[in-house]
């Protein structure tokens, strides 16, 4: 009886021992699932408003054993897993939206104020009917599909623009035009849209070196331009799952940008492209020294307040300075501001904020010995790509668009005068299952209103 019970209480030694190892293994993947759970449930909650935080977590084996707890008073989330385990924190600040941290940042300040008054869109009435138009938008919604897929497809908000004017507009129940979105890498189409800010207020030129203090070997000669169309040469990986380069970065790193520029030479800049969303934030991190402002400010003054964005929250991390990869949120109509102060080539209200020329040369793609990616620009996704092919052929040739995780696009055509918004949650959705591509062919196609 002895001798069973000394073997019993090795056995729960060694699975106890078992247990803890494989949790120490394993802690940083699910630190990964809490932080994005607890930025998640925070952002849902504080910037979009809304009570349903648990309908924009993606399939994931680790999500059933998530727990999260809202503390309205205190504006913050806590998320662990089984209770208690990588307990992660995230705090809300106004006008910043949520920051992972194990304490509330430091104070950034009052965020500047953003008046609609500059935005034609933010009081413009509804529009009026036009039911071939409407018909694709329903389309785009998944009302021809079955419930299922519907739910599958998951749109949330589209928003149409021709010619500077809001020609149709529809939401999700549960959403509407006050509804702010997240839009996920969508945001790297803005960063390019602050560059340009600066370019023209600053003289800085795209070329510019040396950008990381630590960078005293060959990544001293990665540039602004190079940042922005992905071919700095920097080792990366884009796929979203635990503890991939990726979500360690957004769920479990301090300071993205620091992290980021960690990351090792993979290649010679400029001659490999690679998608990755730690460039932008490197490249936000040197714009944030030029700035006369708060680093968590400077998006509010450089283009927010010109636009009349009023809506649009740019999310920090715990150094500061604003995620410009990836935690901008707007809503649709603010988008679609976006979307035409683009199509403008950067004049909004007749004044210009954007260096004459600058969407051409950001939406041109340029030449690179090797690529990873399909017709990308300076920030921006374009149709014409370098050889002069098209991505899409049933898109017109200048058609270009920004790209978010979970299905967010916003779509710009010059030649018909078109921007096209669609926001939505569709992480199990193949891209060509989207209709997003096939909504905005059908509009070129349809041309100027019917009614």
């Amino acid at each position: 009886m002895r001798v069973l019970r000394r073997v019993v209480v090795v056995l729960l030694v060694l699975v106890v021992a078992a247990a803890v190892g494989g949790y120490w293994y394993a802690r940083p993947l699910i630190a990964t699932g809490t932080g994005y759970a607890a930025h998640n449930a925070c952002a849902v909650t504080f910037v979009a408003g809304r009570d349903d935080p648990e309908a924009d977590l993606p399939p994931n084996p680790l999500v059933p054993y998530l727990t999260g707890y809202v503390n309205r008073a205190g504006r913050s989330v806590t998320s662990a897993a089984l209770w208690v385990l990588s307990k992660q924190k995230a705090w809300y600040t106004p006008g910043y939206g949520c920051t992972v941290g194990a304490e509330r940042p430091a104070g950034p300040g009052r965020a500047t104020k953003v008046e609609s008054d500059p935005n034609p869109l933010s009081d413009a009435p509804a529009p009026a009917a036009d039911p071939a138009v409407d018909a694709l938008v329903a389309k785009a919604f998944g009302d021809d599909r079955t419930a299922e897929a519907r739910r599958a497809l998951g749109t949330r908000g589209v928003v149409v623009l021709r010619d500077g004017r809001l020609v149709a507009e529809r939401y999700a129940p549960g959403f509407d035009a006050a509804t702010p979105q997240l839009g996920w890498s969508m945001s790297k189409s803005v960063t390019n849209l602050m560059l340009g800010r600066f370019v023209l207020t600053r003289g800085i030129s795209v070329d510019e070196k040396g950008l990381r203090p630590e960078w005293t070997d060959e990544r001293r000669d990665i540039t602004l331009d190079q940042l922005m169309r992905m071919t700095s040469g920097l080792s990366w990986n884009e796929t979203y799952d635990l503890g991939t380069p990726i979500t360690q970065m957004l769920y479990a790193e301090p300071d993205m940008a620091k992290y980021a520029a960690s990351r090792p030479l993979a290649h010679q800049p400029g001659t490999y492209q690679q998608y990755s969303s730690g460039s932008p934030n490197i490249l936000c991190s040197w714009l944030t020294g030029l700035a006369d402002v708060p680093d968590t400010d400077f998006p509010r003054t450089t283009l927010f307040a010109p636009l009349g964005l009023s809506s649009a929250v740019w999310e920090p991390d715990a150094s500061g300075r604003p995620v410009c990869s990836s935690y901008l949120w707007a809503t649709p109509r603010d988008w679609a501001a976006i979307g035409q102060f683009a199509l403008q080539d950067g004049v909004w209200n007749g004044k210009r904020l954007l260096p004459e020329g600058w969407m051409k040369t950001s939406t041109t793609a340029e030449p690179v010995a090797r690529s990873e990616e399909k017709g990308y620009a300076a920030g921006w996704w374009v149709n014409r790509q370098a050889d002069g092919s098209l991505v899409d052929p049933s898109l017109p040739a200048d058609a270009y668009w920004a790209s978010g995780h979970d299905g967010q696009r916003l779509y710009v055509v010059p030649s018909a005068g078109l921007v096209v918004v669609r926001l939505g949650f569709s992480p199990t959705v193949a891209e060509s299952r989207l209709g997003t591509d096939e909504l905005v062919r059908d509009l070129v196609a349809l041309g100027p209103a019917t009614g």
